[in-house]
């Protein structure tokens, strides 16, 4: 898969909410089952599952299989195609933020 296509494929996972909830909910965990992530969501299984699916298939998470279970964790370095891509507007931040601290200076000296 080439980068563009990387890029968009994180992007398009993590814009749907619920799968950022879960993705959040699996991040906050060493490793979490499809049981667990639908306690308490409001989401049915077979709809975590599915996010999970869009999520492994972006490299944002990967599956352990042990007996009936699965067991999820979080894959950092399927976040490293969309840091990479912001990394190159780091260059506009130094020069926003001194921007914003100087109208807050303005705004409430």
């Amino acid at each position: 898969m080439n980068e563009a296509a990387t890029i968009s494929s994180v992007m398009r996972s993590l814009a749907d909410p619920t799968r950022r909830a879960v993705f959040e909910r699996v991040v906050k965990s060493d490793e979490i089952t499809v049981v667990e992530l639908t306690r308490g969501s409001g989401v049915t299984q077979g709809a975590i599952s599915q996010h999970l699916k869009t999520l492994r298939l972006a490299g944002l998470v990967a599956e352990r299989p042990e007996g009936r279970n699965v067991y999820y964790r979080a894959e950092p370095e399927g976040l490293a195609p969309l840091f990479d891509w912001m990394s190159h507007y780091a260059a506009f931040w130094p020069e926003r933020f001194a921007d914003l601290r100087n109208l807050l200076k303005e705004i409430d000296p």
